[in-house]
């Protein structure tokens, strides 16, 4: 989206004509959802309805909006032999050019939707931290990244908010309700204290901690201890990413922690949308 959006603007304060074709219904198996869209101009692209055959014919069509003063289209596309696709479902598009309206239309509805994303937390910048960065910024999320070590960020992905401060605890305590947190600090104490002020809160949808079964065992003694109750301290994921792949590589981890995210904090949101 964020991609979209820079597109979006990029191409409207250069006066260069955009199509928008959006899917308005999706029946059966297709590749996108209902509300997916992409931009279209004379050469380039921005986001995707499935790919394909499919976005190939969908593109043609925007571009030769953009060559006429049409209104808005509709364009009925069969997933199956008639494209040379097996899926076998259906999509209803919208291909429309944009007028300055439509422009601010669209922005203010991507800024909206940007503004809905979930805050994860992201503590620590060493190097399964910076592998973490860089693969969750790819994902719909407002990442927040802190370290008291400015040094160890390194390149920071775009997008995201780095917090180079030593005050975890206004951090923890000014994130929104629902929020997610990976806590992988340079210090186990440290880790420690910040995920006992996460689970005190009681309010985070995740929060995960870098570590095995013996540490996690060890923090829960130290978390009775304090007085945090047993339905607190179970909702802790410690060790994260744990999919049943043993692999200790930086970037490996990384992928497999950020597919719990999705499932755990991005779909888990989703869900509660729905409902």
């Amino acid at each position: 989206m964020d991609e979209q959006l820079a597109a979006l603007r990029r191409w409207r304060d250069a006066s260069r004509p955009v199509a928008c074709v959006t899917i308005m219904r999706a029946q059966g198996s297709s590749p996108r959802e209902a509300g997916a869209f992409m931009l279209v101009n004379a050469d380039s692209t921005s986001g995707t309805i499935g790919g394909g055959e499919l976005e190939w014919r969908a593109t043609s069509a925007a571009r030769e909006a953009l060559c006429s003063d049409v209104g808005p289209r509709t364009l009925s596309v069969p997933l199956g032999p008639e494209i040379g696709q097996c899926c076998g479902g259906r999509v209803d598009l919208r291909i429309e050019r944009l007028d300055a309206n439509g422009f601010d239309a669209l922005e203010r509805s991507l800024l909206q939707e940007r503004a809905r994303r979930p805050t994860l937390i992201l503590f620590g910048a060493g190097h399964v931290g910076r592998a973490l960065a860089s693969s969750l910024s790819a994902l719909p999320l407002r990442l927040i990244w802190a370290d008291s070590r400015s040094e160890e960020f390194g390149t920071i992905p775009q997008g995201v908010e780095i917090e180079d401060t030593g005050d975890w605890e206004r951090i923890v305590a000014d994130a929104p309700s629902g929020s997610g947190a990976l806590v992988l600090t340079h210090s186990h104490a440290l880790d420690a204290l910040i995920v006992a002020a996460l689970l005190e809160r009681g309010d985070f949808a995740y929060v995960g901690m870098i570590g095995s079964v013996t540490k996690r065992r060890q923090f829960e003694s130290s978390f009775r201890e304090i007085g945090l109750s047993d339905e607190r301290i179970v909702t802790l994921v410690c060790p994260i990413g744990d999919r049943g792949v043993r692999d200790k590589r930086p970037e490996v981890i990384a992928a497999l922690v950020t597919a719990e995210i999705v499932e755990r904090l991005l779909h888990a949101q989703l869900l509660e949308r729905a409902l």
